[in-house]
């Protein structure tokens, strides 16, 4: 039981992140109907930045935090007003292929300037455990946790308990209907951008302290996309529940499963729930005969 309570705490950990990063892809699918996958990357961007600002720069670590942040949001706000918003109107597969060439680009951009090795840096929790009975927690992971569960706490009042949130809300459902009732849908578009951007650095100088800071950090993505699938595409509560349970499965399969399950049950459950449930836990159905 110990070990079973264990698995489940540190699953929980990791499968916040990828419920905070699935969070994000479904939070600008919704706004933009685009799937976004530069977000994987400016999640492994982040960490780079966060680990300059830590370890080269010597700043506070909370200061470096907000820091990173902001920049993400900066750079996530201006991606969707001076990049995406000219291919307003053209097939969804356009957005695609460019969301994923700035993917590539980012990648580049900051493996060139920071180099492919992997490093780390200090945080307020690191080494730092706390038991409860037989159970020996990370304190980083209860960080996690508590940080996830806080983003999307203050989501979810700011999408249905202000003025703001509901107008998100409403252009998401129907941009004309939005614009024609007066809401500026374009820059409400790009708020969002930033929103998920700001996410995005979050999770990535969250996982850094215990996946190292590494250009493969964007692998983040493929698991949130697993998750966004699993809970059902487009539902943000499916986001969250799909996340937590990814992160679970991947740890009792590390240790109940032979070895090399454990990076492949993401894809395992991704496929099956494809084939099984298309429309996942707590998607809507989008059937059509034929």
């Amino acid at each position: 039981m110990t070990t079973v309570i264990q698995l489940t705490i540190n699953g929980m950990a990791i499968g916040a992140i990828y419920a905070l990063v699935a969070l994000g892809l479904v939070l600008t699918y919704k706004a933009t109907e685009v799937l976004n996958f530069i977000h994987g990357d400016l999640l492994m961007a982040s960490s780079f930045i966060g680990w300059g600002l830590i370890v080269v720069l010597k700043w506070p670590f909370w200061l470096a935090v907000l820091a990173t942040v902001a920049i993400a949001m900066v750079f996530s706000w201006v991606l969707d007003a001076r990049v995406m918003r000219l291919i307003v109107g053209q097939p969804q597969f356009a957005g695609v292929m460019l969301t994923i060439g700035i993917a590539f680009t980012l990648r580049g951009l900051v493996s060139m300037s920071f180099g492919p090795e992997s490093r780390n840096y200090p945080t307020p929790w690191t080494n730092q455990k706390t038991q409860l009975g037989g159970v020996v927690i990370a304190d980083l992971s209860l960080v996690i946790v508590a940080t996830a569960l806080l983003v999307t706490l203050a989501l979810f009042w700011f999408l249905r308990r202000t003025t703001l949130g509901v107008a998100i809300q409403a252009a998401s459902q129907n941009q004309l209907a939005a614009f024609l009732s007066g809401i500026r849908v374009k820059r409400l578009t790009s708020l969002v951008w930033a929103l998920t951007g700001g996410i995005a650095a979050l999770c990535g100088l969250l996982l850094a302290p215990t996946a190292l800071v590494d250009i493969s950090l964007w692998f983040v993505m493929i698991k949130a996309l697993a998750a966004v699938v699993l809970g059902g595409f487009g539902s943000i509560p499916g986001a969250i529940l799909g996340g937590l349970l990814l992160g679970v499965i991947e740890q009792f399969a590390g240790v109940y499963l032979p070895d090399g399950y454990k990076d492949a049950v993401a894809y395992l459950v991704l496929i099956g729930v494809l084939v099984l449930w298309p429309r996942g836990l707590l998607g809507d159905a989008h059937g059509r005969r034929v």
